[in-house]
Order: C-alpha cells, then structure tokens, then sequence
C-alpha cells in the first residue's frame, strides 16, 4: 500500500502514525533505535506490505500491469489503491480527505524529530503539493508516478497506467473493495488498531 493507505489504517494514535508513515525508511534493525510507538507503527507498516504483497485480490490486480511494469507491477498497483481509497474516501472515513490530509500533516510536523533526514526533505513537498488529495484525481495519481520514474527504474509509462486502470476499472474496483475490507479486518484484528469509518465517528 501507499502512503494514503498507511496513514488510514493507522487509527488515531500519532506515534503509530509516524511510525507507520516512515516505514519504508527505516530498514532491518534500525526500527529498534525508535521509541514505543513508533516503532510498533514501523512494524505495523512492514505487517501491512506483507499481508498487501501476499494478498489474492492484490495479486490479481497487479497481474495486469506486469507485462509493461515488471518488477515495478506492484508499486503502481500500490499507487492505484491509494488513488481508488482517496477517490472513494467517504465511503472509508468520517473526515473529508482535506481534513484529514491537515491533520496528517500537523502531526507529522509535530514528530519532525523522529523523522529520517529523507523524509524529512520530501514532507513539505508533500503538503505544498497537497499529494495525499491529488491521489483522488488520476491526474493526481499520474503525476506521482511521473515522479517516481524520475528517480527510480520504474518505466515511463504513467499514462498506460492510467490506460489500463480505465480499461480494467470495474475489475480493478471489485478486487480492490474486497482487499480492503480484508486488510481493514487483518489491522483491527492483529493489531487492536480502531480504523476509522464514517459509522463509527461524526464529521
């Protein structure tokens, strides 16, 4: 999952959330050099990406990219979820998605500390960019991918993603609704962790 996935299947605990935000930052042991909750939200985001990666639904889904995005398959599956979570956000969470994004982003800047100095960069570009509401739109969604191949080896193929997601949306949709009430299941579950949904807490 990305970042807009993590971040929600945080639950409202701050240190989890940071935890869970600069997981894939923080590699093997180094997690120990963090405190209580931090960490448990560390692992948490190591829990999420292997119960993600090992899903059917998930799988399913990243099928249809891999003959163009290889090994990178995943990745853009990962940024189309975040995109179908934030376009769909009401039906997940009792904040509109721009309430939400600014409380993320004050706690985040409240736990500047704790954040690794990479992440520590890229964090205002994220809340100019407003990136964790663009995900809503496929133009949002596109541009990060557009980003991403700049700085890694993900092919150039933003738009064909966005092509094969229009071409599979109602496919993609189904298997993407079912993953989530599992992975929403596996967090409350495994972790005692309270998601949010908009029956459970008022605007």
């Amino acid at each position: 999952m990305n970042f807009l996935a993590h971040l929600y299947l945080s639950g409202n605990d701050e240190k989890l959330i940071t935890g869970n935000f600069i997981g894939d930052y923080v590699k093997g042991r180094n997690f120990l050099k963090y405190p209580g909750r931090i960490r448990e939200g560390i692992i948490l985001h190591r829990r999420i990406d292997s119960f993600t990666d090992g899903h059917a639904r998930f799988r399913e889904v990243k099928k249809l990219f891999r003959s163009d995005f290889g090994l990178y398959s995943g990745v853009v599956t990962d940024l189309i979820f975040d995109h179908l979570l934030a376009s769909a956000w009401d039906v997940y969470h009792p904040l509109i998605l721009r309430r939400f994004a600014q409380k993320i982003h004050a706690v985040l800047l409240s736990h500047l500390f704790y954040l690794p100095q990479r992440v520590q960069v890229f964090l205002p570009v994220l809340i100019k960019n407003r990136r964790l509401e663009s995900y809503a739109r496929q133009e949002g969604m596109q541009q990060s991918l557009e980003i991403m191949s700049r700085y890694t080896s993900l092919p150039e193929k933003s738009a064909l993603a966005v092509e094969i997601l229009n071409q599979n949306s109602d496919f993609i949709r189904h298997h993407f609704t079912l993953f989530m009430n599992d992975i929403i299941g596996f967090v409350e579950t495994e972790s005692g962790i309270i998601v949010q949904k908009p029956e459970n807490t008022k605007k």
